[in-house]
């Protein structure tokens, strides 16, 4: 574990065009001179977003790579020109496999690190900060440990509905040269927990989304969105892990492990809040490239700012063949485009028909871009207000069915699904729900942790499942972790 908790700091300052959150590192600076200017802590919190932004976490791996390819949702061509086949079949023994989890571990654990450094000064050099710029840089700090500590968890240990005390993962909350001790799964989702309850008290306070008169919109476009208002360091709240972000991994967390009634309580938090509007259908199917809307940016309740991602989820999804790719038919039947699904604005966005030797296919273009101007900035999403009407909806259904489905049919309404569902058996409502996540987070990194949760055969190729358990849904730890922390 030693070896990857690297310090990786510090940021240049900022230009008001380049943003907070488009960063290089520029050189090692000792902590002590780095933490004691509030602006040093600035840089610091700045750069946990920056690395969270390569292609080894939300950049590419994690949005669009093994875990997407694990929940079987792109086809593989037979050259394996990206080497993901050996993934598709869940062969982890696979070195490109291998190399790509173990990158994941190591950036997560990475971001953690860093994480507990800022936390290390926040605290004793308090007095140097305002009290708004302790709250976030605080808040934040905990709740980015939470959240890298939850999907290594996703990937690395056994669902708690599944395993509870199972073994879990390493819980780091110091940047120490001591090997860190493991945690069964339960005892690290309550840490989790704890992380996340205290920054949602500290954000409480001090976020500036909170705001009656904060407005989410998009930044290139010239209507009412106050995101880009007041100092740099307080604006694009939703890139950030804000406090609804922080609602929001709660309520997933909760779900996981099987706390409905506070997974319900910070969903409907989220809801209520009313701050994030449901695309239009004038924008996500615009005909303009420049005005276009793919990614449902209004809805995004924390995303990650990609800037530099384009050209390598180009080669990654839109390369031809070489890419990974949908087949048209397993597409339709995703989407079920011969019955409900006939005009689901996702499938109609979000692929594109193309001809090749072997048959037609579809390319994904849901991160497609006009290289040149665009509504908003290239954005991972890695929370959006339809997960948040999905947890709503799973929370409810025991109590209140009816509302249970009215949560459901309100996304299927706003992607274009006008034929609403109801049935009093859950497991028909269990079924629709897993169909239509599917259909929502498709290239998003969400499905596989659904799966899992759920401990739920995945639909496989041509009709084939594939059987849930630990062999599938449990990635091994690296083997470093293995030999030197004596896993």
């Amino acid at each position: 574990m030693q070896k990857y908790l690297i310090l990786i700091i510090t940021m240049a300052l900022l230009s008001s065009c380049s943003k907070w959150l488009d960063v290089r590192p520029q050189s090692e600076v000792a902590e002590d001179a780095l933490f004691s200017t509030e602006d040093g802590f600035m840089e610091a919190l700045n750069g946990l977003y920056s690395r969270c932004s390569r292609e080894d976490l939300y950049g590419k791996e994690l949005l669009t790579g093994f875990p997407e390819v694990l929940a079987q949702n792109f086809t593989m061509s037979a050259l394996d020109p990206l080497q993901y086949r050996q993934t598709a079949l869940l062969n982890y023994r696979d070195g490109n496999f291998i190399a790509r989890k173990d990158s994941a571990w190591k950036g997560l654990y990475n971001v953690i690190a860093n994480s507990n450094i800022i936390l290390k000064y926040v605290d004793a050099r308090q007095d140097i900060l305002s009290s708004v710029t302790y709250a976030l840089v605080k808040g934040e700090a905990l709740a980015m440990r939470a959240y890298c500590h939850f999907d290594a968890l996703r990937l690395f240990a056994p669902a708690y509905l599944s395993e509870p005390n199972g073994k879990g993962i390493p819980y780091v909350t110091a940047f120490s040269k001591e090997v860190p001790k493991m945690y069964s799964t339960g005892e690290a989702l309550e840490l989790m927990l704890k992380d996340l309850n205290e920054a949602k008290i500290l954000l409480r306070t001090a976020d500036p989304i909170l705001s009656p008169g904060y407005k989410v919109g998009y930044s290139a476009a010239l209507d009412s969105a106050t995101e880009r208002d007041g100092a740099l360091f307080l604006q694009e709240r939703r890139h950030r892990l804000n406090y609804y972000a922080v609602c929001g991994e709660l309520a997933r967390i909760y779900l996981y492990k099987g706390d409905h009634a506070n997974a319900l309580s910070n969903a409907l938090e989220v809801i209520n809040a009313n701050k994030f509007p449901w695309t239009q259908q004038a924008d996500f199917l615009h005909p303009d490239a420049q005005k276009k809307d793919r990614v449902l940016y209004k809805e995004m309740i924390f995303a990650c700012y990609i800037p530099n991602a384009s050209e390598g989820l180009r080669l990654l999804l839109r390369n031809g063949v070489a890419s990974l790719y949908v087949s048209l038919q397993e597409a339709q039947n995703i989407y079920e485009t011969g019955g409900v699904g006939a005009e689901d604005f996702r499938y109609k966005q979000w692929f594109l028909e193309q001809s090749a030797s072997g048959g037609n296919y579809l390319r994904v273009e849901k991160y497609t871009r006009d290289p040149d101007v665009n509504l908003h900035e290239q954005m991972a999403p890695v929370m959006r207000l339809s997960e948040m009407y999905y947890i709503a909806a799973e929370c409810t259904f025991d109590a209140d069915p009816a509302k249970a489905w009215e949560y459901f049919n309100t996304v299927r309404l706003n992607r274009g699904i006008g034929a609403a569902l109801s049935d009093p058996s859950k497991t028909v409502f269990m079924q629709e729900l897993v169909k239509e996540a599917r259909k929502e987070f498709f290239a998003e990194g969400q499905v596989f942790y659904m799966y899992k949760r759920l401990n739920l055969p995945m639909p496989g190729p041509f009709g084939s499942t594939i059987p849930a358990g630990n062999t599938v849904f449990v990635l091994p730890f690296p083997d470093d972790e293995i030999a030197f922390g004596n896993r």
